[in-house]
């Protein structure tokens, strides 16, 4: 009996161990989902922790990790164009792209640009509560950007950038990369 009760526990122990090394769930938020978000996750403590463990994607510059979301996930949540009219927006607290995720359907991520173009890797900002899975969401967010053979497509942005005082329109579009200064758009106030 006691084999039986041993040989039972170790089989749930390995089911158990087994099924926290599996890959997340990672579903995008669409930009019309984005009030849902906010609202579900209204009273989450974000931090940055737990994502440090640089990774591959960590050193390669933020306009192409911009292309590979594309291709992986398609538009990003949100941009500055969608933040720019609102009130009390300044431009200078505005990234370029930010992509909203739910992991396991239950943990809020967000990944966005540190500095548009002119910058390596991206930020990543997760519920505090959940910080021990967030290194397994970043190693499966490196392969799912790093392993495809076609992991590259076309997009375009805006960014302003305070330091330099300039817009730039950023641009993936027929294999060339470009972050071409512009004057403000003119559908932004």
């Amino acid at each position: 009996m006691r084999k039986i009760i041993l040989i039972l526990f170790l089989t749930l122990f390995s089911v158990e161990v087994y099924a926290q090394f599996d890959d997340p769930e990672i579903r995008k938020v669409d930009h019309s989902e984005r009030a849902q978000f906010e609202q579900r996750f209204s009273d989450i403590s974000w931090t940055g922790q737990g994502l440090y463990n640089p990774t591959t994607i960590d050193r390669i510059p933020t306009v192409e990790l911009r292309s590979r979301l594309q291709a992986a996930f398609g538009d990003p949540t949100q941009t500055i164009g969608d933040l720019i009219n609102n009130r009390n927006f300044r431009p200078g607290k505005a990234v370029q792209f930010e992509y909203w995720f739910i992991i396991d359907g239950e943990m809020p991520l967000m990944i966005l640009d540190l500095d548009g173009p002119f910058e390596n890797g991206l930020v990543y900002v997760g519920a505090s509560r959940f910080i021990d899975m967030m290194p397994q969401v970043k190693r499966v967010l490196n392969r799912m950007l790093m392993n495809e053979t076609d992991s590259l497509a076309s997009f375009s942005d805006y960014f302003y950038s305070p330091e330099r005082g300039q817009w730039y329109l950023v641009e993936y579009k027929n294999g060339d990369f470009s972050h071409e200064a512009i004057d403000q758009p003119r559908n932004f106030n």
